[in-house]
Parts: C-alpha cells; sequence; structure tokens
C-alpha cells in the first residue's frame, strides 16, 4: 500500500478502523457506522496507548476491561479487536457482520466473541455492568494486595453515548460509582447530540458533564476529541493520575487508621499492664502484713497460709514475667 506523505500513521489507523466498520455495515445491509466513524479517535487512542490486554490470552487475569457500552456501534470493537490481532475476530468473520451463526453478531456478545467483555446492547445496559467491573477490582486489590505484592490492579473503561445516558440505569450506577469513589473507572463520553429521533436537542439538553460532577467524578472535557488524539490520551492519563493520587490517599487514610488503632492498643496494652503491677503491689503488701502478724503471733495456721499466699504470689509473677 503506498500512503500520502501527508497522511500520518495515527491518521491511517484511525481511517483504517472507520473503513472496516463500514464496509462491514455496507456489506450487512444493517447496523450503525456513526459511532465507529466518530468514536475511532478516542478508541485508537485507548487501545494503542494506554489499555493493557494480551489478544493472545483474551482471559489474562490482570487485564484492563473495555465495555463498549454504546452495544450498538459495535463495529468499532469488532474492528479494534481485529486490528490488535485477536483471533477470535478474522477478516473473514468481519465479512460476515450480522450473519447468522457469525462470531461479529449485531450487538457484542461475550459468549460469541473472546475479548468482548460484557454483553451490551440495550442502552444504559454497559456502563452498570462497567460500574460492576469496577466495584469487583476495587474489592479484590483491597482483599488480597499486600505490600510488595500488587497482585489485582486494572481500569475499566467504558465507551458510552447520549443514549447511554437518558438511561435512568445509568444514572444510578453512575451516581454509586461516585459515592464508592471508583477512580480506576474511566467513561470516555461520545456527545455527539444525536438519537434515532435525531438531534439531541429534541429531549436531552442537560448539562451531562455537570450531573457527573455532582455524582463526585472527575470531569474533563476534550474539546478536539473527533481528531486531537494526543489530547484523548492526555486526559486518559489525566484521570489515571487522579485515581492514583486518590489510590494513594486512601492508602496513608488507612494506615493513619491503623497506626492510631495500634497507638491506642499500646495504651491499653500499657494502662492494663500498670492496673496489674498495682494490683500485684498491693497483693505482695497484704502477705507481708500477714507475714507480720503470723510471726509475732507465732501462729502456725497464719504461717501456713502466709507461705501459700507466697506461692501464689510467685505464680502471678512468673506468668506475668514470662520466667
Amino acid at each position: 500500500m503506498v500512503v500520502a506523505p501527508s497522511t500520518s500513521v495515527e491518521s491511517l489507523c484511525i481511517n483504517s478502523i472507520r473503513f472496516l466498520a463500514v464496509d462491514a455495515i455496507n456489506k450487512s445491509n444493517s447496523g450503525h457506522p456513526g459511532l465507529p466513524m466518530g468514536c475511532a479517535p478516542m478508541a485508537f487512542a485507548l487501545w494503542d496507548k494506554l489499555l493493557r490486554h494480551n489478544p493472545k490470552n483474551p482471559r489474562w487475569f490482570n487485564r484492563d476491561r473495555f465495555v463498549l457500552s454504546a452495544g450498538h456501534g459495535c463495529m468499532l470493537l469488532y474492528a479494534l479487536l481485529h486490528l490488535t490481532g485477536y483471533d477470535s475476530v478474522t477478516l473473514d468473520d468481519i465479512k460476515q457482520f450480522r450473519q447468522w451463526g457469525s462470531r461479529t453478531p449485531g450487538h457484542p456478545e461475550t459468549f460469541e466473541t473472546p475479548g468482548v467483555e460484557v454483553t451490551t446492547g440495550p442502552l444504559g445496559q454497559g456502563i452498570s455492568n462497567a460500574v460492576g467491573l469496577a466495584i469487583a477490582e476495587a474489592h479484590l486489590a483491597a482483599k488480597f494486595n499486600k505490600p510488595g505484592a500488587t497482585l489485582v490492579d486494572h481500569y475499566t473503561y467504558v465507551l458510552m453515548g447520549d443514549g447511554c445516558n437518558q438511561e435512568g440505569v445509568a444514572s444510578e450506577a453512575a451516581s454509586l460509582a461516585g459515592h464508592l469513589g471508583l477512580g480506576k473507572l474511566i467513561a470516555l463520553y461520545d456527545d455527539n447530540h444525536i438519537t434515532i429521533d435525531g438531534n439531541t436537542a429534541v429531549s436531552f439538553t442537560e448539562d451531562v458533564l455537570k450531573r457527573y460532577e455532582a455524582y463526585g467524578w472527575h470531569v474533563q472535557h476534550v474539546a478536539d476529541g473527533n481528531t486531537y488524539v494526543a489530547a484523548i490520551a492526555k486526559a486518559i492519563e489525566a484521570a489515571k493520575e487522579k485515581a492514583r493520587e486518590e489510590t494513594e490517599a486512601k492508602a496513608k487514610a488507612a494506615a493513619a487508621k491503623a497506626n492510631a488503632a495500634k497507638a491506642d492498643k499500646a495504651a491499653a496494652t500499657e494502662e492494663a499492664k500498670k492496673a496489674e503491677d498495682e494490683a500485684n503491689a498491693k497483693f505482695l503488701g497484704q502477705i507481708e502484713r500477714l507475714e507480720q502478724i503470723a510471726t509475732a503471733t507465732d501462729n502456725a495456721e497464719l504461717k501456713a497460709k502466709v507461705s501459700a499466699l507466697k506461692a501464689k504470689a510467685e505464680l502471678r509473677r512468673s506468668l506475668a514475667t514470662g520466667g
């Protein structure tokens, strides 16, 4: 293939994603070309520069998860899987897009195509599943990661559109994510102002970014998201850095809490030891007075009792000191 000198490798890659999608949709005479065309730059920025995955081992446990919430635009995902080397989506599979029995159905199916993390299609379902995946990552990391042994450490990325953000279930899931502080969940929003009924101005005019800020999300706006790959990658890196900062802050808070608990425990132990020492001193004083009385009165029974008390005191001392 001869590439015009003015065409960058990035542009070639992005256009390859776009036109694989267009050709497959045209061949099947059905499908949604808009999302693959518009989201190709952000998908390329993520998959080429940031996503940790292994095409030869799609089930690698610590891989980053990518969820296409806008599942109707699935040719974007199939193009990415094919171009990054997944055996599950060959060129022949793409030619069979939306055909009966193919591995490239009209919406992504996790049980049909290795590399597809979540079955999506109903709007709002993908972002909600992504929140669940991020919760699982956070829980497993908290349970199994130890200092010097980080076993669970991956991000969940989700690509969503206007239709997803119109759904109530997406709002509920996003609110929960903000409440839980799931910093390793990163959403890419294709804000193209289009729904199947036309421009979003017909029915959806709220400020979505302000809504997510209210949920507690870290929000950024990339003005040239249709072309500016470097800006998209920079925004994703900034989101990851924010997650690292929050994780570090949580780790410090947990360490401070643990240290405070240790200090409280040490103080309680010291207080208990002091009380025990005072009790022992009082006990020894009582024995000493009894011994003086037994000696003065030459009382054999009292002397025997004093001897027994001395043995008991010695046993308490031995148990306390471990000697």
